[in-house]
């Protein structure tokens, strides 16, 4: 579908002003296909109509709905698991050491989507029951999409959603089918909890976080915005707490506030903490 330059700039004004995503040259094609089923329900025949029709004041219904339709929801269980792994093997136990008087870790995933990274935080420490027996493990999932909120907390997902990224064994194991989908079984509903959050905002809890999430998400906005981001990002963190960003985004002259931990693409440390760990104690480098 055309878009002309003068529809694009709209669109595009009203996702940064709403999100402070970008919708850049590069996925101008997005416009057309991601709004495709609102211009189905509402009888729109071209970009440019949709345009006239945002500018009536009694439509702000129909801005919310393509600022939902132009964002990226994509996730799915265990994605980059290696990272995951990382996670499992090295960070959490090191972590662990450090919370022993508390036994209390709490964990945000910010642009959680529907849900999955969060329940996948959860399948972590519920696969090492015995290792966590008596710790309390909050884990916050945070999306600035209703949408991907609402369905997060119904946690109710098709059988294309629950295979992508899980084995079979972890399927049966944490999953339940019913009639309306595939839901994860109470202690795992239970250890998370979903708000609705753009993480330009003021942090919930600011540093508490023992470890911030935040993947695929820091590459949707500007330099000035990103900056801004790590500043939000830093400030959730505890001050020996760990970021995880997406395998393409990068924290290194973006920021002050965190520095990689060894060559691990995507694991920072708040840098206020770095000079207190030996080389023995910093979480290993994946392997790959």
């Amino acid at each position: 579908m055309e878009v002309s330059d003068i529809s694009h700039r709209i669109i595009a004004d009203l996702l940064a002003a709403r999100t402070g995503q970008q919708l850049t040259e590069g996925r101008r094609w997005r416009i057309g296909s991601a709004l495709a089923g609102i211009f189905r329900e509402r009888g729109i025949t071209n970009v440019d109509q949709l345009v006239c029709l945002l500018a009536d004041p009694h439509e702000g219904s129909l801005s919310q709905d393509v600022v939902e339709a132009l964002l990226n929801n994509e996730t799915y269980f265990f994605r980059d698991r290696i990272m995951f792994e990382l996670l499992r093997d090295s960070v959490l136990p090191e972590l662990a050491e450090r919370r022993t008087e508390t036994r209390r870790l709490t964990i945000w995933s910010a642009g959680c989507s529907t849900g999955q990274e969060a329940l996948t935080l959860a399948m972590l420490f519920a696969e090492q029951r015995a290792r966590w027996e008596g710790w309390r493990i909050d884990i916050l999932g945070t999306d600035i999409s209703q949408r991907a909120i609402d369905v997060a907390k119904r946690a109710q997902y098709t059988q294309f959603e629950i295979q992508r990224g899980l084995g079979v064994t972890q399927m049966l194991c944490w999953f339940e089918e019913t009639a309306k989908g595939w839901r994860p079984r109470p202690e795992l509903r239970k250890a998370v909890r979903f708000v609705r959050r753009n993480v330009l905002d003021t942090p919930p809890d600011p540093g508490r976080f023992d470890l911030v999430l935040c993947r695929n998400v820091l590459l949707y906005f500007d330099r000035a915005t990103r900056a801004r981001a790590f500043e939000r990002l830093a400030s959730a963190c505890a001050s020996d707490g760990y970021l995880m960003i997406g395998a393409g985004e990068t924290a290194v002259g973006q920021t002050g506030a965190f520095a990689p931990v060894g060559r691990t693409s995507g694991l920072y440390r708040r840098t206020s903490a770095l000079g207190e760990l030996s080389a023995s104690q910093r979480p290993a480098r994946a392997a790959g």
